[in-house]
């Protein structure tokens, strides 16, 4: 029996509802609460504080300069890493695939371990986190490119898994040869994720490369399905399978590695919300996608609201995001069990 899903539409609008419902509740919702008319009054003046009458210059400072540039990179790093996870999961016909199985979280870690670990500034410590992700990747590619004598998608993996694995012991060597009382919180800090350090700065410049990103996904989402076949198959259909790959990866890689070299390492969000966005719309990449990018910047959002305001001290992002996502995620795959 097939399985039931929502109409394209009828899910796009669900999941902007949910996106749009968790942004509300990330700018109202903290230790300065807001009521909605406030929000909106706030909003509605973008360049200056508006009438004292309206709303009070501490809203608008709350609002512009403290919570949208936060809920902003949430949904952005969000979009990015379930899109990349969407696109891992379909071209290497895996459920279980997530964007830091190449190594990109890996080595994005390294590369701002190695940047706080030599006292650089926090412009340092992004290049260097971004430049590492991607040279993680590289370096698992050559490996899968060097060994030809088995399956390609399964030597990548494996590769992905050999090299994140070195990557970790690179990063806890620099972590035991750090200061204790400085370096190392710094470190564990960053390694655990979070949207606190965020700037307007970081913003601008992690946009484009997401949107680098994400367009090749937009423009060629029909030959992702193809990937989702054996390669024969994708051959005979007319696509280089081999050159496609190396793109997709390409591109879901530049966007992984730009979202964690200003957030930090947040896990879950691609293995989890495909499979949501799955369950809503079915396994056709060109109705996934759209989903899949409102629904983890929903998530992501809605998982830093719960790290600033559960408890009196502002909670890891990267440990919220473990904690609602490995339920969800155990929910998930029991529920996909029963309908199939």
């Amino acid at each position: 029996m097939p399985k039931r899903t929502l109409s394209t539409p009828t899910a796009i609008a669900a999941a902007l509802l949910f996106c749009l419902v968790a942004v509300a509740l990330a700018l109202t919702s903290g230790k300065y609460p807001l009521t909605l008319l406030q929000l909106w009054q706030a909003l509605a003046r973008p360049f200056s504080p508006a009438d004292g009458a309206l709303v009070s210059e501490a809203v608008h400072t709350v609002v512009w300069e403290v919570r949208l540039p936060r809920v902003l990179a949430g949904a952005l790093v969000g979009a990015a890493l379930a899109a990349a996870g969407a696109t891992y999961q379909g071209m290497f016909r895996n459920p279980l695939v997530s964007p830091d199985i190449l190594g990109v979280s890996a080595g994005a870690g390294l590369g701002a371990t190695l940047g706080i670990f030599l006292g650089g500034s926090v412009l340092l410590v992004q290049v260097l986190a971004f430049s590492g992700g991607m040279l993680a990747v590289a370096a698992v590619w050559l490996v899968a490119a060097a060994v030809r004598q088995h399956e390609p998608v399964l030597v990548l993996v494996l590769a992905g898994i050999a090299v994140g694995t070195l990557l970790g012991a690179g990063i806890s060597l620099l972590k035991v040869l750090a200061d204790p009382y400085t370096q190392l919180a710094s470190i564990t800090f960053w390694l655990l994720g979070g949207l606190s350090a965020v700037t307007r700065g970081d913003l601008l410049t992690t946009a484009p490369l997401l949107l680098a990103g994400l367009l090749p996904m937009v423009l060629l989402r029909w030959r992702v399905n193809l990937l989702s076949l054996s390669d024969d198959e994708a051959l005979a259909l007319g696509v280089d399978v081999r050159r496609m790959r190396l793109f997709m990866i390409a591109a879901a890689t530049l966007m992984t590695a730009a979202a964690v070299s200003i957030t930090g390492i947040i896990g879950w969000v691609g293995l989890v919300v495909p499979h949501a966005a799955r369950l809503l719309v079915g396994p056709d990449f060109g109705r996934l996608l759209p989903v899949a990018l409102l629904l983890g910047a929903g998530f992501v959002v809605l998982a830093d609201t719960l790290a600033r305001n559960t408890t009196g001290m502002e909670l890891p992002l990267g440990v919220v995001t473990a904690l609602v996502g490995a339920p969800c995620f155990l929910w998930l795959l029991a529920r996909s069990g029963r309908r199939a």
